[in-house]
């Protein structure tokens, strides 16, 4: 690593390659050129989009009244904490996710295809085309500067079938490299760990990690001496930054280790664990873990996260019931159906806020947080799963995208107002040069500082 610590430091070592967060004990050049990058234009913006399916309990989604947050309604009550950093909305529709002429629909694909490209779905079991994600645009602005020009995640099997004459793959994802190509999942923590923390090209690297699974060592082990050589030259604060995330690294990695299923012996021999937790709320705050770390050590700036794919019918049993998601979406005004409802929907959500509260513990350059130079973007692509409908969409902000975005109110759109006109404001505010995007009209008025 030579005799300085660099603004971009990797800690090396047998195929190991650990980016290490922002630290004030960078070298002098270094330290000057951060302040100023700082001075300028601040750290670097992170963009995340979640999905979840089958649309949401609205009474239960939306504030009482517009402007600043004060009282949050039952669902979102998991984010009171970060209130001040919290956009609702009221009145975005996406039209292209409408039947729009087609005999007939289901929803479901055409709400996942459009809710990041606000484009419309082609109608046809063998073809896709829609349109390049907001995740993606954002992703070809600032990709070269990352070693992960994206990164896309998922938490169940993107197998699905052919509904009503459309493909099953727009019920399967959300990202879209081009409108005919989309941008596959990752569904393995394992796999996500080895693409953050190894340079996964190289042969070396393979046999690293072969090495670390059979004998269940960590990958620090590999990149100790590097370690021990950036140590002996930060300040004691930075000692103290530098062991923390050491230690988040180990945590997340004895967890992944922890949460695969058991290795299954059969008389033809052995099937090495997969990495993926049976336990699916494991599995849910693993991704949110590798999310934020992807962000501290700037490999990526911009991810996407399918929780569940559309129409899926996942059960939740720490919840106390077993119905199916989709089953229970089709509530028919039941109020067992919505009280059900409700609890997925809140639980979906305290995911989110165990994402947000880990942001919010980790400090930048200029002193603020993660979570300050970021915007999540989450939601679903229906509103009421029962009518499949596209209008009043469920949809939520977190950050401000260093200071870009005003945040801590409910802000009330006229009815069917684009919600690609939001995607199309997170895409200005985050420095991409475009002035339309998928079927947006202008900007989100007051929204942008």
């Amino acid at each position: 690593m030579g005799n300085r610590i660099d603004r971009r430091a990797v800690l090396r070592g047998m195929g190991a390659a650990l980016a290490l967060p922002w630290m004030e004990s960078l070298s002098p050049v270094a330290r000057a050129a951060d302040a100023a990058s700082a001075s300028a234009a601040g750290p670097p913006v992170r963009m995340c989009y979640w999905y979840v399916p089958n649309g949401v309990h609205l009474p239960s989604w939306f504030p009482d009244r517009d402007g600043p947050l004060i009282d949050l309604p039952e669902t979102l009550r998991p984010l009171s904490f970060a209130r001040d950093h919290l956009n609702c909305y009221h009145g975005l529709i996406h039209n292209t996710a409408l039947v729009n002429g087609d005999d007939e629909g289901c929803g479901h694909g055409q709400g996942a295809a459009s809710f990041l490209t606000g484009a419309q779905a082609y109608r046809s079991q063998d073809d896709v085309r829609v349109g390049v994600s907001a995740d993606q645009l954002y992703a070809r602005h600032v990709g070269r500067e990352t070693r992960l020009p994206s990164l896309e995640l998922g938490c169940e099997s993107a197998r699905s079938g052919n509904a009503f004459g459309y493909s099953g793959t727009y019920k399967t994802h959300i990202s879209w490299r081009t409108a005919t190509s989309p941008a596959p999942y990752e569904m393995n923590p394992k796999l996500v760990f080895d693409r953050l923390f190894t340079d996964g090209a190289a042969d070396l690297a393979r046999s690293t990690v072969a090495d670390r699974d059979f004998y269940r060592r960590s990958i620090l082990d590999y990149a100790l001496d590097d370690a021990r050589r950036v140590r002996d030259r930060i300040s004691s604060a930075d000692r103290l930054k530098l062991d923390q995330y050491l230690t988040g690294v180990r945590e997340v990695e004895r967890r992944i280790q922890d949460a695969a299923p058991p290795p299954e012996l059969t008389g033809t021999g052995f099937d090495r664990p997969e990495g993926i937790p049976e336990d699916f709320d494991q599995h849910l705050r693993l991704m949110c873990d590798l999310m934020v770390l992807a962000f501290q050590t700037d490999s990526t700036r911009a991810a996407s996260f399918m929780v569940t794919k559309e129409a899926t019918d996942r059960n939740y049993p720490w919840l106390g019931f077993t119905d199916g998601h989709h089953e229970l979406s089709h509530h028919g005004g039941e109020e067992e159906k919505h009280r059900k409802l409700r609890e997925i929907d809140r639980y979906h959500v305290s995911i989110l806020a165990y994402m947000v509260e880990k942001m919010m513990t980790v400090e930048e350059a200029d002193g603020s947080t993660l979570l300050d130079n970021a915007v999540i973007l989450y939601g679903s692509g229906i509103s009421d799963g029962d009518r499949h409908d596209h209008v009043n969409l469920p949809v939520v902000t977190v950050g401000s995208a260093g200071g870009r975005l005003r945040t801590g109110r409910h802000l009330a759109y006229r009815e069917e107002t684009p919600m690609a006109n939001l995607l199309l404001t997170m895409l200005q505010q985050a420095g991409v040069p475009v002035d339309r995007f998928g079927d947006s009209t202008e900007p989100l008025p007051g929204l942008a500082v």
